[in-house]
C-alpha cells in the first residue's frame, strides 16, 4: 500500500512519483488540445448535480480570478434542485452564467447531455450523490474534459477499484481532475503538515479526530411521504440516509476528518475495528448510526481514533490532533475552515505551551482547491487528485464497515470486497426499481454487528 503524497507534490509534481504514468502522460498529453484556442480562453463549465454542495462548487468556479469562466450548462434528476441552484448562480454572477433553457437537462441522462455542450479541455463538475461518481466520470474521461467532483469518490470495495482504473485512465489523457477534500489545500494545514514532517512533533504515536453534533444533512429520514411516487427519486433526494447512495453519514461527513489526519501521519490505515449502533433514532427509518468509534491501525502500529456521533442534547466537537513524542499539533478545532491550526511542546493544551499557531487570517480551501485546479488546467500542469481520493474514501469505508459488521476490516478486505451495494447505477432510468427497498413497515435494512459479519446489511 503506497504512502500519501503530500499535497504539494500532488499538485505539482505528482507524476514524477509515478514514473511509469509520467512517461506515458508525456506522450498522451498530445492527444488533449491545450485550452483552449487563442482567440478564446473562457473555460467552460458544466455542473452535474444541483444540490446545495454542486452549487457551492459552482460559485467557487465562477469566483476564480485567474482568467475569464462561464458556466454554460447544468444537469439533475429534480427540476426544483436546478431551478434553485440556476437562480442562486445566475442572480450572483450575472455575465458569467449563460445557461438557457436548452442548456438545462433533467433525468438520469442528464450528465451526458451538459457534457455534450463542452469542449475538451473544459470543466465538468460532479456533485451527484457519490454511487454516481463512476458512471460520470467514465463519460467525461470519453469526452476529453477535465473534472471536479465532490467526496467521497467511492462507496464500497468494487467501485473503488472501477475509480482507480478510471484515474489512471484520466493520467494517461492528460486530464486534470480535482476531489473536493478541501482541507489538503489549506494553506494552514500544509505548513502544518511540513513542520510535522521536519519532526517537530516528534514521532507520531496517536491521532484522534471528531465529528459530534446533532443530526445533518439527509442522514436522518422518516417513512417515504405518501406523496412521493417514485421510491429511487426519494432515496436519491435522501442520499446520506443510505448506503448504496453515500456511504451513509460516516463516509460522507467524517472522510474530512480521517483525510486530514491521515495526510498528517503521511500514510494510510491497515486495518480498522469499530463499534457503534442506533439508539437515539426514533421514527427515523434510515440505514446509519448515530455513533462511530473507530479504531485505526497503521503500519507501525500507531493509531487514530475517530469519534463520530449525530445526537442533539450532547456535547458537540469537530477537531483533529495529532500527537507526537515530543508535542501536540490541533490540525483543526472549529470545522473544516478556519482550521486554527497550532502545535504546542508537550500534549497540554496550554498557551504557554505553543511553539507555533496559524495566523489568524485563513484563505478559504473551499475557494483555494478550485485555484489550484484552474491554475492546473490554463499552465497545464501535471494535476489529478483520484487516486488520493479513492483511498481516502476506501479508508473511510473500512472504518464504516467494520462498525457495521463488528469485524476487523484490513485494507486489502475492504479494497476486494465483492459487495457492490448498487451495481447498475449506468442503466437507470426515471421509472428504474431503487437498490434497496423497505419492508411493510417502511423500513430499510441496517446493520446487525455480529450478525451480518461480511455485508453491511442483508
Amino acid at each position: 500500500m503506497p504512502e500519501i503524497i503530500p499535497v504539494t507534490t500532488t499538485r505539482r509534481d505528482f507524476l514524477k512519483s509515478t514514473g511509469t504514468l509520467a512517461a506515458a502522460t508525456s506522450l498522451a498529453g498530445m492527444t488533449i488540445p491545450f485550452v483552449h484556442a487563442a482567440e478564446n480562453n473562457t473555460i467552460q463549465v458544466a455542473l452535474v448535480g444541483c444540490g446545495g454542495r454542486g452549487t457551492g462548487a459552482a460559485s467557487n468556479a465562477l469566483s476564480v480570478k485567474n482568467g475569464p469562466i462561464k458556466l454554460v450548462a447544468m444537469g439533475d434528476v429534480f427540476d426544483y434542485r436546478l431551478k434553485s441552484s440556476y437562480e442562486g448562480l445566475s442572480g450572483e454572477y450575472k455575465e458569467k452564467v449563460d445557461v438557457p433553457d436548452d442548456r438545462k437537462f433533467i433525468g438520469f441522462d442528464a450528465y451526458k447531455h451538459a457534457m455534450d455542450a463542452l469542449r475538451p479541455g473544459d470543466v465538468v463538475i460532479l456533485a451527484t450523490p457519490p454511487a454516481f461518481r463512476w458512471v460520470h466520470f467514465t463519460y467525461a474521461i470519453e469526452k476529453g474534459l477535465n473534472v471536479f467532483m465532490e467526496k467521497p469518490v467511492t462507496v464500497d470495495g468494487p467501485t473503488s477499484r472501477r475509480m482507480l482504473e478510471l484515474g489512471a485512465k484520466s493520467v494517461l489523457k492528460n486530464l486534470k481532475v480535482g476531489v473536493g477534500l478541501m482541507c489538503r489545500h489549506c494553506r494552514i494545514r500544509q505548513e502544518l503538515f511540513t513542520r510535522i514532517q521536519d519532526g517537530q512533533i516528534g514521532d507520531i504515536v496517536a491521532l484522534r479526530c471528531y465529528r459530534m453534533h446533532g443530526p445533518v444533512g439527509s442522514a436522518f429520514s422518516n417513512k417515504k411521504p405518501d406523496n412521493m411516487n417514485s421510491e429511487l427519486l426519494w432515496q436519491i433526494s435522501r442520499f446520506h440516509s443510505f448506503l448504496w447512495a453515500s456511504g451513509g453519514c460516516f463516509s460522507d461527513f467524517y472522510i474530512h476528518n480521517i483525510d486530514e489526519s491521515c495526510w498528517m501521519k503521511n500514510a494510510w490505515p491497515v486495518e480498522a475495528q469499530a463499534s457503534g449502533g442506533r439508539s437515539n433514532r426514533g421514527e427515523a427509518v434510515d440505514q446509519n448510526f448515530d455513533n462511530y468509534n473507530v479504531e485505526y491501525t497503521f503500519a507501525d502500529g500507531s493509531k487514530l481514533f475517530h469519534y463520530g456521533r449525530t445526537m442533539g442534547g450532547c456535547h458537540d466537537q469537530f477537531a483533529s490532533y495529532a500527537h507526537g513524542s515530543k508535542g501536540l499539533a490541533v490540525i483543526s478545532s472549529e470545522s473544516h475552515a478556519p482550521a486554527k491550526s497550532r502545535i504546542y511542546k508537550g500534549q497540554k493544551q496550554d498557551n504557554a505551551n505553543v511553539l507555533w499557531r496559524a495566523p489568524k487570517d485563513e484563505p478559504d480551501p473551499y475557494q483555494l482547491e478550485w485555484e489550484d485546479l484552474i491554475d492546473a488546467i490554463r499552465n497545464d500542469k501535471p494535476y489529478n487528485e483520484v487516486k488520493r481520493g479513492v483511498e481516502a474514501s476506501l479508508v473511510a469505508s473500512m472504518g464504516r464497515m467494520a462498525a457495521h459488521t463488528g469485524q476487523i476490516i484490513t485494507w486489502d478486505e475492504i479494497m476486494n470486497s465483492t459487495h457492490e451495494f448498487a451495481p447498475g447505477l449506468d442503466q437507470l432510468t426515471m421509472d428504474s426499481v431503487a437498490p434497496i427497498r423497505a419492508d411493510a413497515n417502511g423500513r430499510y435494512p441496517v446493520p446487525l454487528p455480529g450478525i451480518n459479519k461480511h455485508r453491511e446489511y442483508a
